[in-house]
């Protein structure tokens, strides 16, 4: 299975976004941030007293930069730089900042505010709020991580075959070698930033620039991997909690495993959804039950294991990227359509559609070059934040709960302790509850049949913050404010705007 299969949790529904560096540093200044000037150790003095100097990014947007620590635990070794985008409150005088992060890991909070910014926040959030985006350490705009000199360097690591029957000791053998291979590439292009992504810094890099916006207390709405970054931060600092929202939540104490099992678990209950759909709305390349469907989809998956389909730029179809292009779609309901279209099309011999998902998926352009380096950094992200177990009888034992689990899209996330086995810098994180104890009020945002964070997920992080508050929409789709649903979207302006909690879930 193919590298963002393996570990395809905790990457948001953000359509691939760009951006042009020229725009994003131009040479007005045209504001300054005053810096909160708290009491901080002397070694991060120099850290906490820079001043912000917002530039003019177009559309009455604001970007600017801040330096961090490369390694919290030693300030004075090499700095990096953190890149933030920043929408004015639209009514003037902002109530403070609210800074969002779209997901991932590796998904660019830059790119999200100065392209989408309807699509992350309310037109009252924007009106009262400073909407401040960010590219955590490792990502986009930020000191990134990078892996190629040629992008036809990653669609060989993302898209080729490997050699032997799926699951087999020489499938598996060759998948470690070309992982290892990456990770070499990635440690001689990045250097030692590749072992200093890890989430716990990076939510040390969100304390830093919730100071240098001045405010006192951080106000976040994070999105699937970033409801784990937002966590992170409450665990660290539960005094300087404001106001978090956490949509999309995973739960911080899951194991490697246990995000591949619940996911498959999610995907398969929302493929099974989708097929229901189909079938009842007529023009549907499925016949008979949900259970036929479903066999039909596992029965493809292993024929183009056996005879891959090859698409007019002669790259081939099998399973794994078969794969990305179903999981895609089904992170929204309102994308199903396209589901509909791949599997008529595949069906039918065709492989472009399929690889036009898929590079949707990973951000790779018509050109074959890469928007943003998001893939890069979700895989070394990951690499440092789960602990994996890459024996082979863990791995085959553990490849038969997730078959027995989710007969369909199970096996394809399967092996995905192979992935980081030969990685140059070892886990770096134990992962266990938080509970941000003494923590201000947390709303955490569940979707009953999301497939990607699973709302068992949401369940046990509302349940292990110490001031947590459960938020559910009964639902399909990856997270749910700001995507439609009225009871969500007010349960949430009210509590980022005026604090109001609901007395219980609103269960929408």
């Amino acid at each position: 299975m193919r590298r963002a299969i393996a570990v395809v949790a905790l990457i948001a529904l953000v359509l691939p976004l760009s951006g042009c560096l020229d725009a994003f540093r131009p040479p007005e200044v045209r504001s300054t941030s005053t810096p909160t000037g708290e009491a901080v150790a002397a070694e991060l003095e120099s850290f906490y007293s820079q001043k912000l100097e917002w530039t003019g990014c177009g559309n009455g947007l604001q970007c600017s930069t801040a330096d961090a620590p490369l390694d919290w635990s030693d300030p004075q070794r090499e700095t990096i730089h953190l890149a933030l985008s920043r929408q004015p409150a639209t009514a003037g005088a902002p109530i403070g900042s609210l800074l969002v992060n779209p997901g991932g890991p590796g998904g660019s909070g830059v790119d999200l505010v100065l392209e989408s910014v309807d699509f992350a926040t309310s037109e009252a959030l924007q009106q009262k709020y400073d909407i401040v985006g960010f590219d955590p350490r490792g990502v986009n705009r930020s000191s990134a991580i990078d892996c190629y000199d040629d992008p036809a360097q990653f669609d060989d690591f993302l898209f080729d075959l490997l050699p032997g029957d799926y699951g087999s000791d020489e499938w598996i053998k060759a998948y470690e070698q070309a992982n290892a291979e990456f990770g070499e590439n990635c440690e001689e292009h990045t250097g030692e930033l590749l072992g200093f992504v890890d989430t716990v810094s990076a939510a040390r890099d969100l304390d830093l620039l919730r100071a240098l916006l001045g405010d006192t207390h951080l106000n976040y709405l994070g999105y699937s991997y970033g409801t784990l970054l937002g966590a992170t931060f409450a665990g660290l600092n539960p005094d300087k909690t404001g106001r978090l929202v956490l949509d999309g939540a995973i739960d911080p104490s899951t194991t490697s495993f246990d995000v591949s099992l619940t996911q498959a678990k999610g995907f398969e209950s929302a493929l099974r959804a989708y097929i229901a759909d189909c079938i009842d709305g007529g023009g549907c390349p499925f016949r008979g039950t949900v259970d036929d469907g479903m066999t039909t989809v596992r029965t493809l998956l292993d024929r183009l294991d056996a005879s891959p389909l090859r698409s007019t730029d002669g790259r081939e179809l099998g399973s794994a990227t078969m794969t990305t292009a179903i999981i895609y779609p089904l992170y929204s309901r309102s994308s199903w359509s396209a589901l509909t279209a791949v599997f008529e099309e595949v069906m039918s011999g065709s492989a472009d559609y399929a690889f036009e998902l898929a590079d949707g998926y990973y951000g790779r352009q018509a050109d074959g070059s890469y928007a943003t380096n998001s893939t890069e950094a979700f895989l070394a992200i990951n690499c440092l934040d789960y602990v994996t177990s890459s024996d082979l009888g863990d791995m085959k034992a553990e490849a038969q709960q997730l078959a027995d689990a989710a007969p369909v899209l199970g096996p394809q996330l399967a092996y995905g302790g192979a992935g980081c086995a030969e990685w140059p810098f070892p886990p770096v994180w134990d992962r266990k509850p938080i509970s941000a104890s003494g923590s201000a009020d947390i709303l955490v945002v569940g979707t009953t049949n999301d497939p990607a964070t699973p709302y068992v997920w949401a369940e046990r992080l509302a349940d292990q913050l110490e001031n947590g508050h459960l938020v559910t929409y009964d639902g399909e789709g990856h997270t749910a404010y700001n995507k439609g649903s009225s009871c969500i979207d007010a349960v949430v302006d009210a509590f980022l705007l005026e604090g109001t909690v609901p007395a219980a879930d609103p269960k929408c």
